[in-house]
């Protein structure tokens, strides 16, 4: 029985690599570290602070700190609960209108043929997804608040309209949300390939069978990808609703506001810690469902 033989040269070549596949792994490490101090400074320590005062309480009596799921307690009741709840169905809702919205607007600028149009809306809406926060709440007071511009011009207020509410506050969302959805779709857009459609135009699909079948079945990962990506976003959004709705609006991130300046109630500051660790909890659902997602849809567009 004879045994196989190895020449020296893939011997060389084998040890070469593994040589080299040794050398490069230190190196590395090396690299990712300076991100890795990175991280672990400006996430890791602010989360264990959150999570350390989310899950611990003070005796008034002897200064002691001792753990309690008190505050854990507290945030999953009464208006805290409410506050949660309202920020989840006003970020899914925002969510899902600004992914539809986005995806047809995506889908004019991939099919259209100027390419000065694509252009100029591809930057406004890398500008106009970035533009959030008190100028935002500001620009809709002035312009479809109580006594502005276009509320005055168009009657709004007699037709039922208020910024002020639920309903404008999703309007106000939109503005952002949608050109985000609009840079998230595009590139995946432009991923199907035209020789799938050839395909299905050759074997006598129509249209809608070639999107049923093939362009959605691509896109949907992507798709769903976007709609968490604009959830979360949404989810943590705090300066624009703080200065247009106040507490009007039940949302979370207003909760966190007043529980550590102390305007409804003093000394609850370990329950704004423990909400916070339930928007963290979320947002790494949101994450969680996000990351497989990009990957796959990666795996096909590319």
């Amino acid at each position: 029985m004879s045994t196989p033989t190895t020449s020296p040269l893939t011997e060389g070549t084998a040890g070469g690599a593994t040589t080299r596949r040794r050398r490069r792994g230190p190196r590395t490490w090396l690299a990712v570290l300076p991100l890795l101090v990175f991280t672990g400074l400006c996430f890791g320590i602010p989360l264990g602070a959150i999570a350390f005062g989310a899950v611990t309480g003070t005796d008034p009596a002897t200064g002691a700190t001792r753990p309690t799921g008190e505050h854990l307690a507290r945030s999953l009741q009464g208006p805290y609960l409410g506050s949660l709840v309202g920020s989840v169905q006003l970020s899914a809702l925002t969510a899902l209108l600004a992914a539809v919205l986005g995806v047809l607007i995506a889908q004019a600028l991939v099919t259209s043929r100027s390419t000065a149009l694509r252009s100029a809306a591809l930057t406004a809406s890398g500008v106009l997804a970035n533009f959030g926060g008190v100028p935002l709440a500001f620009a809709f007071i002035a312009t479809v608040g109580i006594s502005g511009v276009v509320t005055r011009l168009a009657d709004l207020t007699g037709l039922g309209w208020n910024l002020y509410s639920f309903t404008g506050l999703t309007v106000v969302y939109l503005y952002f949300l949608t050109p985000l959805m609009v840079l998230v779709t595009v590139p995946a857009l432009d991923g199907l390939r035209p020789q799938w459609r050839e395909a299905a135009r050759n074997s006598g699909a129509t249209a809608s069978q070639y999107w049923r079948h093939v362009g959605l079945p691509v896109l949907a990962p992507s798709l769903l990808g976007g709609f968490v990506l604009l959830f979360g976003t949404a989810f943590a959004a705090h300066a624009t609703a703080a200065a247009l709705v106040g507490g009007s609006v039940p949302l979370v991130t207003l909760k966190i506001a007043d529980a550590l300046s102390g305007n409804v109630l003093t000394g609850q500051e370990n329950v704004a810690l423990a909400l916070g660790l339930d928007m963290i909890l979320i947002a790494g659902l949101v994450m969680a469902l996000y990351l497989p997602l990009q990957r796959r849809s990666a795996r096909w567009l590319r």
